[in-house]
């Protein structure tokens, strides 16, 4: 540790920041929660119980402005690391596409169709799960109230593989922020503010002009939050001079965090569920939500730093499981969900049962797979390199985006 705080392995050199690593596990664990909590919160879900709890609004409104920025800064972070490890721009590109389309093609024959089938079953569809996956499921357009085709979860891949190919042309026309970027921001308090204006100015922008959908090619309310955070990711892994001031405005971004956070509850819980509130209260609530989203994960970056850079012997197999354990979450929640909701238990009962069942699915998903060598590519592991459960060696690897 430096005298500003950030941590001696804050600029990594061709080696690992294991603390973003312990945060991204920390990140997809929160959102395996947040899917379940989804179940019994009063916004429509998927799938939804008989009866919803108001209790969940304040933490599940804490938790959604910052839970995907945080993921895709990661994600650029990691990206950066691979791409300055590749030989070339092309072989990056390569890399990227067996890691993220492989994966998302797999999700969209296999996973997806279970989510679907339950969706338009519980709208009157007459027939068996093979007639669907064989027939109904790669129809296009709207069928029993739902649009054909989707990949549901699966847009997180979709949007992190579009960032990743947008930023290699940016870098090829040399166009990505360099170091006199960095500089700028790190003057003042402009790292606090800066970013939340533009983010901010281009989210309110297109509040009442494009409807808020999601879609690679019809949700930029998404990615004029999403791009620019996955680019303040690939930018601090190139200029590691960003920690500093990251370490000097922790504390203020963390107020204004909780200041942003505290508007968003109160907003929630006067607007509850799918209630809409006026034209002023949504577009703060939307100014909130950039706001939010860019400082806490500023302070989470600086926590990962400072105390969370250091390896574990559970750190290899726990990262590399990040990725499969996103798979199949989704399709877990939904199936079991579906399965117990019926029987009316108690709702503790039913979130352990929830929570069992989805965590024992992924863990058999990925240590199944992670022994089949013609699997692994598709749960978005690499190549057989070794044991995943060896002690892991101080090395150039960077988190699998």
């Amino acid at each position: 540790m430096n005298e500003s705080g950030v941590s001696d392995t804050a600029t990594p050199h061709g080696g690992r920041h294991f603390g973003l690593d312990w945060l991204r596990i920390a990140a997809f664990a929160l959102l395996i929660l947040y899917h379940i909590g989804m179940v019994f919160a009063p916004w429509h879900w998927v799938i939804d119980t008989q009866r919803s709890y108001p209790a969940l609004i304040p933490p599940m409104a804490m938790l959604t402005p910052w839970r995907l920025s945080l993921l895709f800064a990661v994600s650029g972070y990691a990206s950066r690391m691979l791409f300055a490890r590749s030989d070339s721009g092309g072989a990056f590109a390569r890399s990227r596409n067996l890691r993220l389309l492989v994966p998302l093609a797999f999700g969209m024959v296999m996973l997806v169709p279970i989510e679907m089938y339950i969706q338009v079953l519980a709208r009157g569809y007459p027939h068996g799960y093979w007639t669907f996956w064989t027939r109904d499921y790669w129809r296009i357009g709207a069928f029993y109230g739902r649009e054909f085709p989707s990949w549901e979860h699966l847009w997180f891949v979709v949007y992190l593989w579009a960032y990743t190919m947008v930023t290699l042309v940016l870098a090829r026309l040399g166009r990505l922020p360099g170091a006199a970027v960095s500089a700028w921001l790190g003057q003042g308090l402009r790292i606090l503010w800066a970013p939340v204006l533009v983010m901010g100015v281009l989210r309110l922008s297109l509040l009442f002009v494009v409807p808020e959908k999601q879609g690679l090619f019809t949700d930029w309310a998404g990615h004029v939050s999403y791009f620019p955070m996955f680019l303040f990711g690939f930018t601090l892994a190139a200029q590691p001079a960003l920690w500093r001031p990251i370490a000097r405005h922790w504390p203020l971004a963390l107020v204004a965090a909780l200041v942003c956070g505290g508007g968003i509850v109160a907003a929630e819980m006067t607007w509850q569920g799918d209630a809409i509130p006026p034209h002023l209260a949504m577009a703060a609530e939307r100014g909130a939500d950039v706001a939010m989203g860019w400082t806490m994960t500023l302070v989470l970056f600086h926590l990962a730093d400072r105390f969370w850079n250091r390896d574990h012997r559970w750190r290899r197999t726990l990262s590399e499981a990040v990725f499969p354990f996103y798979l199949i979450h989704h399709v877990a929640i939904i199936f079991f969900a579906w399965e117990t909701l019926p029987l009316g238990l108690d709702p503790w009962v039913e979130f352990a049962i929830l929570l069992g069942a989805t965590a024992a699915s992924c863990a058999i998903f990925y240590l199944v797979g992670r022994r089949i060598g013609w699997l692994r590519p598709l749960i978005g592991l690499g190549a057989i390199s070794g044991r995943a459960d060896q002690p892991p060696t101080r090395s150039i690897s960077a988190p699998t985006a």
